[in-house]
């Protein structure tokens, strides 16, 4: 287990933003998104468990000018019933490489494997920590590396501790791999494994008056940590989900936030160029 360093050098470049405004009854809440290598194909998650796919069209500077999809999907219990209550908190995202669909909850804090449209989902097994994590702060981050291993991540440390377990999901068991640091008082809201193998972690601050935003970047041993984008109060919503992909110059950050299914907050869609 490697601790991980800070370093600052190497920042993201701000591309756009667009404002998504869904046309179905209870649309936004966002808080995983998945993103296809061609940048437009993509996948959503509410944290009111429910599932979306789509399209994205983009202009030639390669910024999100509108959204497609299709009819949402809500998730059901593993006994076939929809998802009420505590464990309907779904908050990560994570595609394998053979579209297998996964995703992390909150309010019970568990992962488990989605099933097709009438097959029932499969829970993985837990981990000591997880029953142990904090009330609304349990598995926010989710990503799946180009071996089909899992890492997870909570909202929070524990309270006696100053940095964030990374949990990976290999051989049929959870393990802490390394710590990453808190900083700033920044909370983890979303991840994703870049096509650079390295586990880009979105946080986000709410001081009062806004939200802040920051995306680190680390090797997935815990080692080479760098701060991309760190933004000031109010530049975005509360941005939530977050994939990374390559298009023919590089490096993309895509990112959707949670509007809280509130009036006066929305659902964006930013995306920044990122450093190698």
């Amino acid at each position: 287990m490697l601790p991980a360093s800070g370093d600052t050098r190497g920042r993201a470049t701000f591309l756009g933003t667009y404002v998504w405004e869904g046309n179905w009854e209870g649309f936004g809440g966002f808080s995983g998104l998945e993103v296809a290598n061609d940048g437009l194909a993509f996948t959503a998650l509410s944290d009111r468990v429910e599932l979306v796919s789509g399209h994205l069209t983009r202009d030639a500077r390669g910024v999100v000018t509108g959204v497609e999809v299709g009819p949402p999907r809500r998730l059901i219990n593993t006994d076939g019933r929809p998802l009420r209550g505590r464990p309907a908190d779904s908050e990560g995202l994570a595609i394998g490489r053979d579209g297998t669909v996964w995703i992390s909850f909150e309010g019970r804090a568990r992962v488990r494997r989605e099933g097709g449209e009438a097959e029932s989902p499969v829970l993985l097994p837990s981990h000591p920590d997880f029953g142990r994590l904090r009330l609304n702060s349990a598995l926010e981050a989710l990503a799946v590396d180009d071996q089909d291993r899992l890492y997870t991540i909570p909202e929070r440390p524990f309270r006696s501790e100053s940095s964030f377990r990374v949990y990976r999901f290999e051989s049929g068991a959870w393990d802490v791999v390394f710590r990453l640091p808190e900083r700033d008082g920044f909370a983890v809201a979303g991840a994703d494994i870049g096509p650079d193998g390295r586990l880009y972690i979105l946080e986000r601050d709410f001081t009062g008056l806004g939200f802040r935003t920051r995306l680190r970047r680390v090797n997935l041993d815990g080692s080479g940590e760098k701060t991309l984008l760190t933004t000031a109060t109010g530049t975005f919503d509360n941005l939530e989900g977050v994939a990374v992909w390559a298009d023919g110059s590089g490096l993309r950050a895509t990112m959707i936030s949670d509007d809280n299914l509130r009036f006066f907050q929305q659902t964006q869609i930013v995306d920044y160029r990122l450093p190698d």
